[in-house]
Parts: C-alpha cells; sequence; structure tokens
C-alpha cells in the first residue's frame, strides 16, 4: 500500500448507500417518468459510446431524437430535470460510516484524494466536507466517457501526473469501477453489498474487498 500515491473514489452507492437516494427519489422520477424513461435509454447508449469531444451535447442530440423534440428543448429537460432538479435530494443523504473519517485520514497520510464519478460531483453539494479533502474532482461527463470506458480513469491519472499504477480506485461497481479501473491499469478496492459480506463473499477482480470504511483504512494505513 506505501506505493500508491492517489486514492481515487466512485461516489454514487460508494461513499453513501444508493438505497437512501432512490427512496427520496422515487416520487420525483414517478411525477416525470415519460422523461425518466427516455433519458435511461439514452445513458445506456452513452455507456457503450467511445470518448467524444462532447458528451453533453451528445447526449441532448441523442435525448432530442429519442422524444422527438429539438435539442434546444431536450437540453433544458436535461438541465432542469437531472443536472439541477437532482441536486435537492442530495442534501439531506447520510453516508457511510467513517466515510470522512477515512479520506481525512488517507489525506493525512500523505495520500491525493480525487472523486471520479458518472455524474458531476458538484452535482452532489457539500458532501459531508469531503470535497475539502479532495485534490481533484472529475466527472467523466464532462471528460468526455461515461464509465465502463477506460478513458476518463486514464484522464484522471494524466492530471494528477500519476502513472495508473500508484492510483487505489475505490468502487461499488464490479463492472462500472472495478473492471473499468483495472482495465485502467489501477488497483482497485471494492465496497462489498451487505450480502456479500454477511456470506463472505470477496470480490476476486478487486485487489481489496472490504465491508467497512473502518476496514478499508485499516487495510491502507496498517
Amino acid at each position: 500500500m506505501k506505493d500508491f500515491e492517489v486514492i481515487g473514489f466512485d461516489i454514487d452507492g460508494t461513499l453513501y448507500p444508493a438505497w437512501r437516494l432512490n427512496i427520496r427519489v422515487l416520487p420525483y422520477v414517478i411525477r416525470h417518468l415519460p422523461f425518466f424513461l427516455h433519458y435511461r435509454k439514452v445513458r445506456k447508449i452513452l455507456h457503450r459510446t467511445a470518448p467524444c469531444p462532447d458528451l453533453y451535447e451528445y447526449q441532448a442530440r441523442l435525448l432530442a431524437l429519442e422524444m422527438n423534440i429539438t435539442v434546444a428543448d431536450a437540453r433544458e429537460l436535461l438541465r432542469v430535470y437531472i443536472y439541477d432538479g437532482l441536486k435537492p435530494f442530495f442534501e439531506k443523504i447520510r453516508p457511510f460510516s467513517h466515510v470522512a473519517e477515512t479520506i481525512r485520514a488517507f489525506k493525512a497520510a500523505g495520500y491525493k484524494i480525487v472523486l471520479l464519478s458518472d455524474f458531476p460531483p458538484e452535482q452532489k453539494g457539500a458532501m459531508w466536507g469531503i470535497p475539502g479533502s479532495c485534490d481533484m474532482m472529475l466527472g467523466t461527463e464532462q471528460i468526455g466517457a461515461l464509465k465502463p470506458s477506460k478513458y476518463p480513469f486514464g484522464i484522471m491519472a494524466m492530471a494528477l501526473d500519476v502513472a495508473p499504477s500508484k492510483i487505489l480506485y475505490v468502487g461499488n461497481s464490479i463492472k462500472y469501477d472495478i473492471k473499468a479501473a483495472r482495465n485502467a491499469g489501477m488497483s482497485t478496492a471494492y465496497l462489498l453489498p451487505w450480502w456479500k459480506r454477511l456470506l463472505h463473499i470477496r470480490c476476486p477482480l478487486a485487489d481489496i474487498s472490504f465491508g467497512t470504511y473502518r476496514q478499508l483504512q485499516k487495510i491502507v494505513l496498517e
């Protein structure tokens, strides 16, 4: 672990339980269900899309085709329902236990801390004070490719001026976090879901499998 210089984190489902957000956002999604059904189809395409210069614009154009509306209207719907509309739901979401403590401990130990998420990190607001401990926060949409593309991971390493082999990436998705980061040459730490913790099932693809952030802290620092 002493060979690492950077510890990167996914956000959604990794720093907080996804179910807590899903419960809060469900009535909102139901109220705007036709839009979210179209949006879901577009995101599935984007997850399979090669890096492009302006993913936001490409997303708007795909949504416009899907909904048979103008690109300008699609941009506005994305702003209203996704980028602005979802912001309030993050304000009272509680993180996993000891998340902020663990990140501060890593920072104090000399590691650079970075967030890399498929949605804009700034959309999450104060995030329990974590941004103050971060050296960098990146959204894959701004970079131009969503996970599981290895492209955003490579851009993250280049932006930090660190070799991918010096980065440990922490995530909760085997496909979008663990496999993608491994394909980019990084080491990985997998947050086990409760049922895998209960059955003591580790992730063979990850260098670290952990159930709590205190456990991750101990593995990395001790």
